[in-house]
């Protein structure tokens, strides 16, 4: 597996309203293909756990992360705790609004567990990444689209 997967796009609000949307981790499921519920077991910030319960077309999938960055109107980051990976948001102003990125990181990789499960259950690696990565463009337009219409 790669070690990061990005998109990017751009929306026309400052940092901080943007913010407001990509941390209120309710509303993920409203943005994400590939999120069902995210729940922070207390306040978010730095530290906090989260359950989460994901999907990949018919197929259910819960797991758990922990907020590893929260720097408002800057960055948000969670560290899956199964495979893993780090997803994050950062943010950029813009002369016209924000910048936003989408990462998902594996500094280290992912274990061998992991990996045989993406191979048997979800497709296998380039199929899975290749989800993801639309999945990450499809949240930041559906991100942008609610905070340029103010959904």
């Amino acid at each position: 597996m790669p070690n990061t997967l990005e998109a990017v796009i751009d929306i026309a609000a400052p940092p901080e309203q943007v913010w407001e949307v990509v941390s209120d981790l309710k509303r993920m499921p409203e943005f994400s293909p590939h999120t069902v519920r995210m729940v922070a077991i207390g306040t978010p910030k730095a530290g906090t756990w989260t359950v989460n319960w994901n999907r990949d077309g018919k197929k259910f999938y819960p797991t758990t992360s922990r907020i590893v960055r929260y720097e408002p109107g800057r960055s948000f980051a969670f560290r899956m705790n199964e495979n893993f990976t780090t997803w994050s948001y950062t943010l950029e102003p813009t002369e016209t609004g924000t910048r936003v990125t989408q990462r998902r990181d594996i500094p280290q990789g992912v274990s061998w567990p992991v990996r045989k499960m993406v191979d048997a259950v979800l497709g296998g690696e380039a199929a899975f990444e290749a989800k993801l990565v639309a999945g990450m463009n499809e949240t930041l337009g559906r991100i942008k689209t609610a905070i340029e219409t103010g959904g």
